[in-house]
This record gives structure tokens, sequence and C-alpha cells, in this order.
């Protein structure tokens, strides 16, 4: 991936430490059926401990998408499929609505290419009232210590 502070490609791990290092927010953007064969918590911890934000894509595995959402981590897919064929490797990316972000309204991508031109994608998410509170208190065990 290209890291968009250096202009350099790395590996995933490597672009999201730095990233993270330097207080910058991420998100990746994958295919079909994102996170097939992670189940276990710890795919969706990674992500979070390396400071993603977001994770959006054209599919979930069903059982990744709610460890990503206990880990506090936006789990979106893009309302049309095909505009994941118009993010590029320079693309920044921002997530809009989350103020208002309620059960089954989507939410906007602003994405912005390197030529400055800007487009905006819709994104669906599946999230509950309940998972939304875990997204804004940053993870379901932050939620659960907030409640004590």
């Amino acid at each position: 991936v290209r890291n968009h502070m250096t202009g350099e490609y790395g590996g995933v791990p490597d672009t999201a430490r730095h990233y993270k290092a330097q207080g910058k927010n991420w998100v990746a953007i994958g295919d079909d059926n994102y996170g097939e064969g992670s189940s276990r918590e710890h795919a969706a911890l990674e992500p979070r401990h390396l400071g993603a934000r977001a994770i959006i894509v054209k599919s979930f595995a069903r059982i990744h998408e709610t460890n990503l959402k206990k880990q506090g981590l936006l789990a979106l897919t893009f309302q049309e499929p095909s505009d994941y064929d118009r993010i590029c490797p320079d693309d920044l990316i921002s997530i809009r609505g989350l103020k208002d972000m309620a059960p089954g309204k989507p939410l906007q991508c602003v994405v912005r290419h390197s030529n400055g031109q800007e487009e905006t994608l819709q994104l669906n998410h599946t999230f509950n009232d309940l998972q939304i509170n875990w997204f804004r208190a940053g993870s379901a065990l932050n939620f659960m210590k907030l409640k004590q």
C-alpha cells in the first residue's frame, strides 16, 4: 500500500504503524467476503490497535463484521459494489454522517483523488443502536465500562 505521508509503498502493517505513530487515522478498502477465515477476535483487534477507524468493503464474512464492531471499528459496505473500483491507492477518504449515524441510515464516503477531484459514494452498515454506542465509545468493552 502507498503511505500517503512518505509516498513510499510498503506492507499494510508497516504503513499502519507509521500512521499510528504520526497520529493519523486510516481506513482499509477490501473486496468480497472480507475477513473470511478470520473469525477470531484478534483479527479485528489488530486493525484497531494499529489505528484503523473503518473497513470499507464489498461484503463481509459475518463473524468478522461483528468482531470489527465490537472493537469499535466502522464496518461499512459500498452501497454500489462497483464503487470499489473507483478507489485508487493515492486517494484520501473521509466518512461523513457519523454524528447522525442511525440504524439503516447510509453514510457518505468522500473520495479525494490525487488530481484534486472529489466524489461522494454511499456506504451501508448493519449497526444497531447498541453497536453504534460501541463505535462511539471506542469498543464494546469501553461502552460496558462507561455503563458501570
